[in-house]
């Protein structure tokens, strides 16, 4: 029986090489392999999430600059406006001085056509020599018309006069005087201006 014995055991190594139990073959995966993988999934979603994250830091990153931008240009539109509206404050008094100006300008006109007046037309010519200095400190100057070429932009043509005279288009007779506040237009000169004499045949 113990001759037997040796014999199985003899066959079951036969070939130099024990086979392993089916069992053993097909074993599962162990507890580490298992952790491993799932470690794996995590690390690949803690990336896809930090991949999202920079994303959405730049997308903020991005918006911060674009508020920014916008917050300095507001800044400087205010600043301009408001530097705007210090410098041309003045001009609804200015224009409501000027009427006063005409006048003062017409009634020396008339003192210089009628005699005996020579103190009044002095005294007219002071007040209005002192209310255009005083103005003038506050921005205001006349719009240059007379022997000028006529200026749409400044100039306002009543009548064209058609003379030898004159170079064509120029500024010949000034009815009322135009006035910039600093350098915009209060209001246009109101003027005559000279055109050609059309040529006649022989």
């Amino acid at each position: 029986m113990k001759h037997k014995g040796n014999l199985h055991e003899a066959k079951s190594t036969e070939g130099g090489e024990a086979r392993l139990n089916p069992t053993e073959e097909a074993s599962p995966p162990s507890a580490m392999d298992q952790e491993r993988e799932n470690k794996e999934k995590e690390i690949e979603a803690l990336k896809k999430k930090l991949e999202e994250k920079e994303k959405e830091a730049k997308d903020y990153y991005d918006r911060l600059l674009r508020t920014a931008a916008d917050f300095e240009n507001f800044k400087k539109r205010a600043a301009r406006e408001k530097e705007e509206w210090t410098k041309y404050a003045n001009e609804d008094l200015m224009r409501a001085i000027l009427p006063f100006v005409d006048n003062l300008e017409r009634a020396l006109n008339h003192a210089g056509k009628t005699e005996n007046n020579q103190s009044i037309e002095e005294g007219v010519r002071l007040t209005l020599q002192q209310l255009l200095q005083t103005l003038s400190r506050f921005g205001l100057s006349p719009v240059e018309s007379i022997g000028r070429p006529f200026d749409p932009t400044v100039h306002e043509a009543m009548i064209a006069v058609e003379t030898d005279e004159h170079e064509p288009n120029q500024v010949i007779e000034e009815f009322q005087k135009g006035y910039f506040l600093k350098d915009r237009l209060l209001r246009p000169a109101t003027v005559s201006v000279s055109k050609a004499r059309p040529e006649h045949d022989a």
